[in-house]
């Protein structure tokens, strides 16, 4: 029987280090990765690597399965650690990433369709519309602001998508 990533930490929390061995092999070439992509350095990412399970090892009594998943839980460790990798450094300058470039402004007849669209939405969806995308809230943030489940805010906000796509044209 092959344990859960939360078993194994769980065993990590009682010494046990074959579970984190088990867990460095599920889990290091994802989160070595996303380490290379951000720090762009072999050997910076193989320490921060190496800092981020030794740093699961010693916070595994704190893991509350409750709260987050094994691999949410590891790479939120291993991108706090990037981060402090990348605080560390000397300052210098870093180029301009694609994603991180000035975007064009919308299209003005886009806007009008978008905004046609989310007439056709009910006061309720347009509300979560309006929090999701035009103020840029996490759907948690939404459901903290609207006092509604956040699985309700999922379901709605995928259902006046849909409504709006139909209105649009779409499949």
């Amino acid at each position: 029987m092959t344990l859960t990533d939360e078993d194994l930490i769980d065993q990590m929390a009682h010494g046990q280090q074959e579970a984190l061995r088990e867990l460095h092999a599920r889990y290091a070439p994802y989160l070595y990765s996303m380490g290379r992509r951000m720090l762009r350095d072999q050997g910076d990412t193989e320490s921060c690597v190496q800092d981020a399970f030794l740093n699961a090892w010693k916070a595994a009594v704190r893991f509350d399965r409750r709260l987050a998943s094994a691999k949410t839980w590891l790479v939120t460790i291993a991108h706090r650690r990037f981060l402090q990798a990348l605080r560390d450094r000397p300052d210098t300058s870093l180029p301009i990433e694609d994603w991180d470039a000035p975007t064009a402004a919308a299209d003005p007849e886009d806007t009008l369709l978008a905004q046609k669209a989310v007439e056709v939405l009910d006061v309720g969806e347009r509300q979560l519309i309006e929090l999701a995308y035009y103020q840029g809230h996490s759907h948690a943030e939404v459901a903290e602001l609207t006092g509604l489940p956040l699985g309700t805010v999922k379901t709605r906000l995928r259902s006046a998508l849909a409504r709006m796509k139909i209105h649009l044209g779409g499949d």
